[in-house]
């Protein structure tokens, strides 16, 4: 995926009131409050004085120009912005790089299903078999090269998965699929001490037959793509 425009770079003052960052532009020094598009704890990813990286928009509707997209930690590039990885998922699906989940004859993206819930993408092959999937997007790493989910309790990442259980006890296949928006990562854990309730959400669904897959991520300043597989250490 490539970004739109060139990314903006800066110094974070702040990140509030989980989707505003104040950020002081590279160039004129000037400060601004940037859109930031996550609802997590983004824990680690925060520090004050962090290079940071913002897509522009010319949108004269958009009441904040910029959306934070990168932040330099751990002397990686991360991906911070959780409306991306189902479109990366989608294109890594689309391109052959997600073998586990290629060779369908269609992808449809929030359709809806279970418990007035929508699918992030839903796959059917041609004989009409269906495979749902849910994408959750990864950046905590407390441990080096230990990516870990989530970073703040999540009661509704646990109601999908109980969902994704449901389509396997209707017939169907569901996976679990975590997008990890760091290239440092080469294993995947669960954040068990942070959310308890979603470790063992999680251990039922995949008794329950739900797969579960991880793939990481190339960030770059012109864009981010899925690219390789992470171990999965649950």
């Amino acid at each position: 995926m490539k970004f739109a425009e060139p990314l903006v770079g800066g110094r974070l003052v702040k990140r509030y009131k989980r989707f505003l960052a104040d950020v002081v532009l590279d160039g004129d020094g000037s400060e601004i409050t940037a859109h930031c598009a996550n609802p997590g704890s983004m824990l680690g990813l925060k520090e004050p004085g962090a290079r940071v990286w913002l897509s522009p928009s010319n949108n004269p509707k958009r009441k904040l120009k910029y959306s934070w997209e990168i932040i330099e930690a751990d002397g990686a590039l991360v991906g911070i912005n959780t409306a991306l990885p189902n479109k990366l998922v989608e294109e890594a699906i689309e391109d052959g790089r997600f073998s586990e989940l290629s060779g369908y004859a269609s992808l449809k993206r929030e359709v809806k299903y279970g418990k007035n819930s929508r699918i992030d993408i839903l796959l059917e092959d041609s004989d009409g078999g269906k495979t749902y999937v849910e994408v959750k997007n990864v950046h905590l790493m407390r441990q080096p090269g230990v990516a870990e989910f989530p970073d703040s309790v999540t009661a509704r990442g646990a109601k999908h998965l109980g969902e994704l259980a449901d389509m396997v006890a209707e017939g169907h296949r569901a996976a679990m699929v975590f997008l990890v928006q760091r290239p440092d990562c080469e294993r995947l854990s669960l954040a068990e001490d942070i959310d308890p309730a979603y470790a063992a959400a999680f251990r039922a669904a995949r008794s329950a037959g739900v797969h579960v897959h991880a793939i990481g991520c190339d960030v770059r300043l012109d864009g981010i793509d899925a690219v390789k597989p992470v171990k999965i250490t649950i």
